[in-house]
């Protein structure tokens, strides 16, 4: 296997969205009052991230634009009819709280030490560049990755293989000779099986079930620990993947 550079995702993959957007909306509801309206904050953060994910597919469908489905995810979840500027407002109070919840996985930087000297390393993400980017360097790993390409500037998302294909070109190499990590099985998975590249779907939880699809799919991991073994890399970091 010939792999030259690793591609992944972000959220949820190198860094712990779910984690992070769920201590931070719990403060923020806690500090806004807004806990009272729902029977648990177990019920709060559901809807919450209900919200988020049918407003992220719109964002993906080019149906709204970075600032829009941020704001809408306010005006939905709230139920009213904000003006820009109110909702931009209440979306940045949450922002603060979630910033501080901040965390990568712990597998990450162990997986990336490990591949350093034998593969080059990008950045594609269903999110906006200035997002992102910054993410990255809060947390202290941006400089691991060559580039860093986003949905909201390439006006292309994930699944899409036109995504993928972007982050071969900036890398200047054929899919083939490309991996791409991310945690969604169908978004991520699927999709970079599709484009031609070597595809490696973490599924930390073990929630998901196997993608179903003509071979070749993706390859299932639990733990980035796995990933070396995966690419070749002459490295004892990690063990063959027994998460099938």
């Amino acid at each position: 296997m010939d792999i030259e550079a690793v591609v992944w995702d972000v959220d949820d993959t190198i860094f712990d969205y779910t984690a992070a957007d769920r201590a931070g909306m719990r403060a923020h509801l806690d500090a806004e009052g807004l806990l009272g309206a729902y029977e648990s904050v177990d019920q709060a953060l559901a809807r919450w991230r209900e919200v988020t994910d049918q407003q992220w597919a719109r964002f993906s469908a080019g149906e709204s634009d970075w600032e829009g489905q941020r704001r809408e995810r306010v005006r939905v979840f709230l139920g009213e009819r904000l003006s820009d500027a109110e909702a931009d407002a209440w979306f940045q109070r949450y922002v603060a709280h979630y910033e501080a919840s901040w965390a990568l996985f712990p597998d990450v930087v162990p997986a990336l030490d490990a591949l350093a000297a034998s593969h080059r390393h990008a950045v594609l993400s269903n999110s906006s560049l200035q997002s992102q980017d910054r993410k990255l360097r809060v947390l202290g790993v941006r400089d691991r990755f060559e580039t860093v390409l986003c949905a909201a500037e390439l006006g292309v998302s994930k699944p899409a293989a036109a995504a993928f294909h972007a982050a071969c070109d900036a890398l200047v190499l054929p899919p083939h000779r490309v991996a791409y990590v991310g945690d969604h099985p169908e978004i991520d998975g699927r999709g970079a099986a599709d484009a031609g590249l070597l595809s490696v779907w973490i599924d930390r939880g073990g929630a998901h079930t196997a993608v179903d699809g003509a071979a070749p799919g993706p390859r299932r991991i639990a733990s980035l620990a796995e990933l070396p073994a995966i690419l070749g890399a002459d490295t004892r970091f990690g063990a063959p993947s027994t998460f099938r």
